[in-house]
Formats: C-alpha cells, structure tokens, sequence
C-alpha cells in the first residue's frame, strides 16, 4: 500500500465549480483535483443555455433577484439570492479574464458588445452565452487554465471513496481530513490527505431513468458528506429540464430554453400549442411550469412525447444560435430548420444537496461544497434557467477568499490508517449490480418523479430499504469499483429524497403530489435532514 499524499486542498469534482475554485487559489498551495472520469466529463460540459448576470445597463440587480425568487415558488433564500446576484458581473468578467469566449454583438453597446439571451422565467436579457455550447466553452477553457498550472495536481479516472473525519476515526478533534479516493486504472483505493477538503461533484439526476445529466451524476458528494455527518436539504426538489430529446439513439441530450426564448412553440402530436392554456407567458415561464405542463399532456393524451418547433424562425438564424442543437438532430434525421424537435422533461438538477454557509462551509470543519452538490438556498423548489452555472462561479469564488483567510490556522492532518483491502474479493456478479442500478432508477422515476403520492413513495421507501440490506449483506465483502459506489451513493440519495418527499405535505414549484394538490404557505421552509453523526459545526 502507498504512502499518503497530502496536499494544502483536495477538491473532488472538475466542473465549473471544482476548476474555478482551483484557478483561484493561490499558485503557492499544493492543490489535487480529482476527475471520477476524464477531466472535462460532467454536467458542465454539456450545459447549452448560458449564464445569467445583469450585464445589460437597461437591466437591474433587484430584477434579477426578484425573477429568481418568483421561480423558486417560495423557498428560496432572498439572502443567499442577493448574495450570488450581487457577485454575478464580477464573476462573468472573471471568466473574460480566463478566455472564455462569449458571443459577441457589436449592436448590444448596454451590455459591453455581447449578445444576451432570455430563457423561462427570466424578465430581461441577461443570460451571456457562448452559441448553444456553453459549459463547453467555459469547461474546456478552465481545463486549459488548470492543465498549465504547476502547482495543481490532476487526478483523472479516480472516484472518491469515502471522506475521512478525525472523529470517525476515533480522534478527539472534529475535521476533515480529506479522503479514501479508488484509482480505476490500478484498482488502488488512495489516501488522501490534505488541510482543506473541497466537495464539488454535482447532482444526483441519475436517480432517475431520464435524465439530461451525464452518467457521473450519481450524487457522489451529497451521500459522502451525509456518511460524513453533515446535513442535507431539499432534496425533494429536482429540477426536470423540460425539453430533453426524445429518440432511442440518443441517450440524454438537452434541449436548451435558449430555443424557446428565441420563439420555439411546445407542441401536441396534432400540431397545436399548449402553454398557453397553463401560464399567460407560454413558453416562457418558469421550467417547472414548462415541465408539469408537459408531463401533464403527455400522460393526459398518452404521448410519447411531445414537439419543440422552431422552424418558423429563419434558417440561417437558428444555424447562427444553436449550430449544436441542429448537428446533433441530424444525426438522427431531424433538420430543426424543417421540422419539430421530439421532446420530454427528464431530470435535470438537484435542487437541494449539503447544507452550506456564505462561504460554502459544510458543517465538517475543514469541509467545503460548492456547485450542485450543495443547498445554499439559492433555488427552493425550482432552478431558474442558467443561475446554476453563476452559483457555481459564485461559491467557488466565496470557498477560494474563507480558505486563504484561514491558511494560517488550518492544522495538517495527522497520520490516518491505510485502506485495508486484505479481506475483500472480486465480484462475481457484476450484472446483479447493474440491474439493481437499472431497478432503482426505474422505480424512483414511477413512484417519485414529477407527481406524486404517498403510496407512491411508501413503495419507494421499501425498495430503497431492501436494496441498502442487498449492498450491505451481499457487497460488503466485495473489491470497491466504480459502478459499486455509485449504486451505494444512488441509494443514499434516493434515500434522502424520499425522506425529504415523505415531509413536504404540498404540492410547490415542479412537484405535484396528489394527496396535498395544494401549496401550503405554512410550508415556506426548506426541509432539512440531520444524520445520527450530526454534531453543530464549531469554529472555521
């Protein structure tokens, strides 16, 4: 077994948030950032949309504040809103700083020569973009950025295990002191240690069947940091994007709300608009209208699916706008320029994650999360278009100021016991581990998807339990893989989500459950969850 590795931050996760907090930090600190895949794989990579900001003059804080809290139907935290709100232009021109390359229009002199779009729920044009290929942009720039550092450690294809607590490990203090991290191409499960631990490993949309999320999204950081003793909130919330492409081939591919603020009409099989009859802004309200109204056509007619039409706009306009978008249909025979885009909602974004402070400090002293992984308050039950990539940004900028101003007085870890693999063997069965994968998305899409009920969810609960008794009886003895801590981590959070749903007794934001149709003003919380291990955090 190898020695140690210790570093000043080890931050799990390359996305915007895990690669922005890392390009910040200063070139002095030993810095290991960890990709379960290569480095660019994650959500960030595939997000089309953009990032909002109030870049345009004729535009205003207060109203970008304000569309925020109208979509987050009532749990948001208008302190935290504020918050990422008020840094969001620093932010945007941080990443001008790094080359990202937005695109331009030399005609929009309000907002500095760039072109801005709208998407659902937004009042103004406020969303800076790079074409439809956004996180492209903005993940493969910082990824360069990051590469040429000296001082930053890449360590791709390594999936982290479990974070160690000191007092997990029987000592007197209560820190993190970083994590058991498995290297797939070796099978070694690593230790490492380091003064601060950064959690920056996105969502958990792979709980469920559709999804718009790649397949790394398995909750990885939420399940550890529970494991770890820090508490949850929300989870109930998840955001479906509304338009995902329907077709067998195509696995998960979004479809952005960019098409629909630039004209895109939703569309029954028959050819007729629908949002109209569900919110006088039609295909621009807020998603989660968007996604009910859909879900709800599709179950009411027995669809498939429906259409996104924007073939009414002229060709070379949507050419110049969503070159993605049109590439990708024709791959699978459909010119956007001609014809509809099949489309269903399909699991997009985890509103809730690990309970964060200002700073993005989780209630592990030592132990940060930023990005999806976490609930700041910024969402309460609905994700408004394109304030996920800022809160990312955001935290990441808030996490780099909190761990410089505590450098001095973060102790280093002391030596922590080896993983012990001695007594483990390989699996035998590796199929039994993708079909309980397979069975548990499956059910959590029946039972706890976008409506709800409590029978529902009673079932879901029984599922969940029975497979934690399988992993725990039949796993435990098993070599740890990739695929085995993701179902371990999927579990934990189809868990948490279910608690959180079983709370909430209310319909608000995406979620319908049918015993409670009703919103609930005396629900105007965010549900929060406490692990046995829960200790209040003391100190920085």
């Amino acid at each position: 077994m190898s020695e140690a590795q210790r570093f000043d931050v080890l931050i799990l996760g390359s996305g915007a948030a895990g690669l922005s907090l890392a390009l910040r930090l200063p070139s002095s600190l030993t810095i290991a950032l960890v990709s379960k895949r290569d480095l660019s794989e994650g959500s960030t990579l595939y997000a089309q949309g953009g990032i909002s900001a109030v870049l345009d003059a004729k535009d205003s804080l207060a109203s970008h504040v304000a569309d925020t809290l109208d979509a987050g139907a009532g749990l948001c935290d208008p302190q935290q809103v504020q918050l990422v709100v008020e840094h969001g232009p620093d932010c945007i021109r941080w990443l001008f700083d790094q080359g990202v390359a937005f695109t331009r229009d030399d005609s929009a002199t309000d907002a500095g020569g760039y072109h801005l779009t709208r998407e659902g729920g937004h009042s103004h044009r406020r969303v800076v973009h790079a074409a439809d290929a956004t996180g492209k942009e903005v993940e493969t720039t910082l990824e360069g950025r990051a590469r040429a550092r000296d001082n930053i450690q890449l360590l791709e294809r390594h999936i982290a295990v479990d974070l160690l607590s000191a007092r997990k490990l029987g000592l007197k203090f209560d820190r993190c002191l970083g994590a058991y991290v498995l290297d797939q191409a070796s099978g070694e499960v690593k230790t490492l240690l380091a003064r601060f631990v950064v959690v920056a490993t996105g969502g958990a949309s792979k709980v469920y069947l559709y999804t718009s999320n790649p397949d790394v999204s398995t909750g990885d950081g939420i399940a550890m940091a529970w494991r770890a003793g820090c508490r949850v909130a929300n989870m109930e919330f998840m955001q479906f994007h509304p338009t995902c492409l329907y077709h067998p081939q195509a696995r998960t591919f979004l479809i952005t709300e960019a098409l629909r603020g630039e004209g895109g009409r939703l569309l029954l099989p028959n050819g007729d608009r629908f949002m109209p009859r569900f919110d006088e802004r039609a295909e621009l309200a807020p998603r989660d209208i968007v996604a009910r109204a859909i879900d709800h056509e599709m179950k009411r007619l027995g669809a498939e699916c429906v259409y996104l039409d924007i073939s009414h706009r002229p060709a070379d306009f949507i050419l110049e706008h969503f070159p993605t978008i049109h590439a990708k249909c024709l791959e699978y025979g459909i010119d956007i320029t001609r014809a509809p885009i099949p489309v269903v909602p399909a699991a997009h974004y985890t509103c809730g994650g690990v309970v964060t402070d200002d700073w993005a400090r989780a209630d592990l002293p030592g132990l940060y999360a930023i990005g999806e992984v976490a609930y700041t308050g910024l969402h309460g039950a609905n994700r408004m278009a394109s304030n996920s990539l800022l809160e990312c940004l955001v935290f990441a900028a808030r996490a780099a100021s909190d761990i410089q101003a505590h450098l001095a007085s973060a102790p280093t870890p002391p030596e922590v016991p080896a993983w012990d693999a001695s007594r483990v063997v390989g699996p035998d069965e590796q199929v039994v581990v993708a079909h309980n994968w397979e069975e548990l998305r499956r059910f959590m899409w029946d039972y706890v998807g976008i409506v709800r009920t409590n029978k529902r969810l009673q079932r879901a609960k029984r599922r969940i339990d029975l497979l934690r008794q399988e992993i725990i009886e039949y796993y435990s003895n098993f070599q740890v893989s990739n695929d085995l801590l993701e179902l371990r981590n999927l579990v934990e959070v189809a868990d948490l989500i279910v608690q959180c749903a079983q709370r909430r007794h209310e319909s608000r934001g995406l979620h319908y459950t049918l015993d409670f149709p009703f919103k609930d003003e005396a629900q105007r919380q965010p549900t929060i969850l406490f692990p046995d291990s829960y200790r209040p955090r003391q100190g920085g």
